[in-house]
């Protein structure tokens, strides 16, 4: 659900690809936006999003805007959970959940837009289609690109998030 302004994470955070790759968050935003659905691998209702957020980033996948997954996960788990996915989208994996912190997010998954100058403009946890619509509406306007329907045939109802620690 969308709830209050999320304060912008340290442009220092490292954030750890699939492939190994780690760069800090300045460095990811260099050239464009993220657009990141974070969920956690171990809960249904990230499981339940899966296919409506894989849509969701396809629509920008040739936006001005980095499309990705933030996965609580070891690589190994990602590559299992996500499936054709992992092959299809740049994957962060977060085990320790160092990243979920730094986002400031309570509640997966969740739909988050951290704009290029490191500000988060539109952010979006659990489900609802209201709430990631505006999250996507946010990321079209930001890019001058098309926003894919929300809700659409096969999405989830809305539901709350797990919460993102224990």
């Amino acid at each position: 659900m969308v709830s209050e302004q999320l304060p912008p994470p340290s442009p220092d955070l490292v954030l750890t690809s699939l492939t190994g790759q780690s760069r800090t968050l300045r460095e990811w935003l260099t050239m464009f936006h993220m657009a990141t659905v974070v969920i956690d691998p171990y809960t249904n209702e990230s499981a339940w999003i899966l296919d409506t957020a894989a849509r969701i980033l396809h629509q920008f996948s040739d936006a001005a805007v980095r499309v990705n997954w933030l996965i609580t996960c070891s690589p190994k788990e990602a590559k299992i959970f996500l499936g054709p996915y992992a092959e299809d989208f740049l994957v962060f994996v977060d085990p320790d959940r160092v990243a979920v912190k730094a986002l400031g997010l309570t509640e997966l998954p969740a739909f988050v837009l951290v704009q290029a100058n490191g500000t988060i403009s539109a952010h979006a946890q659990g489900w609802s289609a209201e709430s990631w619509r505006h999250v996507s509406d946010t990321i079209a306007t930001l890019t001058n690109w098309s926003s894919p329907p929300i809700p659409a045939p096969g999405d989830p109802g809305t539901f709350r998030g797990t919460a993102a620690f224990v």
